[in-house]
Formats: structure tokens, sequence, C-alpha cells
């Protein structure tokens, strides 16, 4: 199994930034894509911002050029920068890894518990 853990999260005002940390941990053999999603309460989850193993970025057309993600020199910790914060990017914050446990098994999808984001007016 593998487990990720969020931090980072909290109140701050529209224009502030945040960083998001995620840290993955368990029997991991490897992990290949790590994400950022986001969701608020009623809505769906939608994605944020997306970083391959070899380092490609993606990322929502809401938050192209405010928010960077960026992976650890362990590959499994994955970094969400957060700037010129605005209220509509108030959700919480998911993790999610593409990893594998086993050898002789395919990548599975984890996700973290989540870290709330608010961002005031």
């Amino acid at each position: 199994q593998v487990q990720l853990v969020e931090s980072g999260g909290g109140l701050v005002q529209a224009g502030g930034s945040l960083r998001l940390s995620c840290a993955a941990s368990g029997s991991i053999v490897s992990i290949s894509t790590m994400k950022w999603y986001r969701q608020v309460p009623g809505k769906q989850r939608d994605l944020v911002a997306t970083i391959t193993s070899g380092g490609s970025t993606t990322y929502a057309d809401s938050v192209q050029g405010r928010f960077t993600i960026s992976r650890g020199n362990a590959k499994n910790t994955v970094f969400l920068q957060m700037n010129n914060l605005k209220p509509e990017d108030t959700a919480v914050y998911y993790c999610n890894a593409y990893a594998r446990t086993d050898y002789a098994l395919g990548n599975v999808y984890y996700w973290g518990q989540g870290t709330q984001v608010t961002v005031s007016s």
C-alpha cells in the first residue's frame, strides 16, 4: 500500500501564496505520474496539475501561470506552489499518485486525505 500525506493548506488573502506538499510512503517500487486535484462541496474533483516521472508538467487553464508543480529529489514527494491566489481557488486539494508496489503488478492510483485551501477576498 501507498500512503499520501498532504500539508501546507491554510487561509490566505487574495494575491497571496501557499505551497502544498505531498509525501508518499509505503512499499513503493516506483511512482510515475503525480497530480494535484481540487474539489469544492457539491462539485466534481477537478485536475489542477500533473507531473510525470520525467518532469513534464501540464496545468488546468485556470491556474496556468500562477501554479507550479514540482517533484522532490526523492521523486516520492510532490509540491504545488500557488501564487497570486484568488477566492475561486478555495477548495480541498488532493494529491494523487500512480504507483507500483510490486514488480509483478501494475500501477494503481492512490489518493491523499486532502488539505483545505481558503482564499479570502
